[in-house]
């Protein structure tokens, strides 16, 4: 196999070389085309899906000839940024992304800050003046590196930041000043090697090698398995592997990372639809791990990268021809445009956007029940609550789906399939939305959780699967050993009845009357296109 004709590249020098989406996969061949129409997207070279497969078929003997095609490559990446990977000076840092040639949000792994150690750490302080960005950065990629390569488990990575938390007096990871987040670095290199018998490697092109493998090897993870299997997606495609010039949103108060959905993927309306966290990296916004509470701050703060994000959004929409979601980091005040792909929804809002693309000459009626071809027209209907005079609210949460849930508490995942498998309905409460728990949201009829935005990657596939979700609920705390929780001042067991409302947030012990919603008059509307398109044939 010819692998090198399935080398990619995005804004670098000499011809520039794009391929089909099955071999580049979709992340990066929508990076192509952002790039192609002038968006801002940082330079990135792409091994495509072939590599995947060599790889798989028999990765002792491809992992020379890997070496070798990334030294090349990240030549060509350093030409096109001014930057030298693993130099003192002026270092150039990488995320290592995957990109499967349909979309899997948060089923696959990443690394970012790939390229720093003890060395290149020095370099990247004299470049930025910016102590805090550099060992937070530090400290991130040690645990990343970690848990995606080594398999290391994240609990305590997680027990020290919350000590060190603690010493500071701080509510939050980006309250740690530079000199805290030093000892949480050094402590993260001394947990690295007790948990995996070896040092943190030092190598630049090691931690390159390795990152890329074990991206490599998560196209065969278990949740990316669950998925593929759920969405009937071929096993044999493989993952492309991204490799990107870094940008941090972790670099102080006018920098930050967010997702958006040019639409309200909820309910379909047509209106800019963000979460966005101050001083941060991406996968604190996907992973489900904190909230997003900055969102409309950064309207006020900067109210030029807000404007910039709603025109992005629609220049998205025309180039794509669909709704899209997009993932942006912003560094210093500068808009970065990192990911783009058609936005996951739910059946109601996957109808409402069909009827209105028609009925705007946007879209064919064609195009539209192509759209639709996924969608239980017949079944499709939404909740809402009837009368909650009855039950006092519990808390509130913020909302991520569409409709009302009903259901027993599910602790974790297990739990709720059993409950499916007996035909109860079920909550999955969890700490925060994780695509590990994908089996339990299939079978929940909802979803609570303690921490988390809307734009999680679990939120996401919750969305699509057209469930009633509730993220970052302040006031629930969980006792997993002895299966109890407490939302607001109410205790709970696993096993108890509440309601979820997606509409007003609000979370009610027991079962609150719920009224049913059919969208008629744009069922009507599709059974006309129907009835054309028989005509027609």
């Amino acid at each position: 196999m010819d692998l090198a004709r399935h080398l990619y590249g995005i804004g670098l020098p000499g011809p520039r070389l794009e391929g089909p989406v099955d071999a580049m996969g979709f992340k990066a061949f929508n990076l192509a085309r952002m790039a192609a129409i002038g968006l801002p997207v940082p330079q990135a070279f792409v091994l495509g899906t072939p590599f995947c497969q060599a790889f798989s078929a028999d990765s002792e003997a491809f992992r020379p000839t890997l070496r070798k095609l990334l030294e090349s490559q990240i030549e060509r990446l350093e030409a096109a940024c001014g930057l030298e990977f693993g130099s003192g000076r002026k270092p150039l840092l990488v995320s290592v992304r995957s990109g499967a040639p349909v979309s899997m949000p948060g089923m696959m792994d990443t690394i970012l800050d790939v390229g720093l150690t003890d060395a290149t750490l020095r370099g990247l302080l004299r470049m930025t003046g910016n102590p805090r960005l550099v060992w937070d950065s530090y400290r991130r990629l040690i645990q990343q590196y970690a848990e995606v390569v080594h398999r290391s488990p994240a609990a305590p990575f997680q027990a020290a930041l919350k000590l060190a938390m603690a010493h500071a007096g701080a509510q939050r990871p980006q309250d740690l000043d530079f000199r805290a987040l030093t000892r949480l670095a050094r402590s993260y290199l001394e947990l690295f090697e007790h948990l995996n018998g070896c040092p943190f490697p030092q190598d630049p092109l090691e931690q390159l090698q390795r990152a890329t493998e074990a991206v490599f090897d998560s196209w065969m993870n278990p949740r990316a398995i669950a998925y593929r299997r759920m969405r009937r997606i071929d096993l044999q495609m493989g993952t492309a592997v991204t490799v990107q010039r870094m940008v941090f949103g972790n670099a102080g108060g006018t920098s930050g990372a967010g997702v958006g959905f040019s639409r309200d993927p909820a309910t379909g309306e047509n209106q800019l639809y963000l979460d966005f966290r101050f001083n941060s990296q991406g996968e604190d916004v996907v992973s489900g791990q904190h909230s997003a509470p900055d969102t409309a701050r950064l309207a006020a703060t900067l109210p030029h990268v807000q404007a910039r994000l709603e025109s992005m959004a629609e220049i998205l929409e025309r180039e794509f021809g669909d709704v899209q979601e997009f993932e942006f980091t912003v560094q210093d005040g500068v808009l970065y445009l990192l990911q783009t792909r058609s936005a996951k929804r739910t059946p109601w809002a996957a109808l409402r956007i069909a009827v209105e693309q028609v009925n705007a000459g946007v879209w064919s009626p064609a195009r539209a029940l192509g759209v639709l071809g996924d969608v239980d027209l017949q079944g499709l209907a939404r909740s809402s609550i009837a009368d909650a005079s009855a039950h006092p609210v519990l808390a509130r949460a913020t909302p991520a789906g569409l409709g009302v849930a009903v259901g027993v508490i599910a602790l974790d995942p297990a739990e709720a399939c059993a409950h499916a498998e007996a035909g109860r309905d079920c909550i999955l409460v969890r700490e925060d939305t994780s695509t590990d728990d994908l089996s339990g949201i299939a079978a929940a009829k909802g979803i609570l959780t303690a921490r988390g935005g809307r734009t999680a990657h679990a939120a996401v596939v919750a969305r699509q699967l057209g469930k009633a979700c509730l993220v970052g609920c302040t006031e629930l705390s969980i006792d997993l050993p002895r299966r109890s929780l407490t939302i607001g001042s109410k205790a709970l067991h696993a096993g108890d009845l509440i309601t979820l409302d997606s509409a007003s947030g609000h979370i009610y012990a027991g079962a609150v009357p719920v009224l049913t919603e059919s969208p008629d008059a744009w069922l009507t509307q599709v059974a006309t296109w129907f009835s054309h398109a028989t005509t027609a044939s």
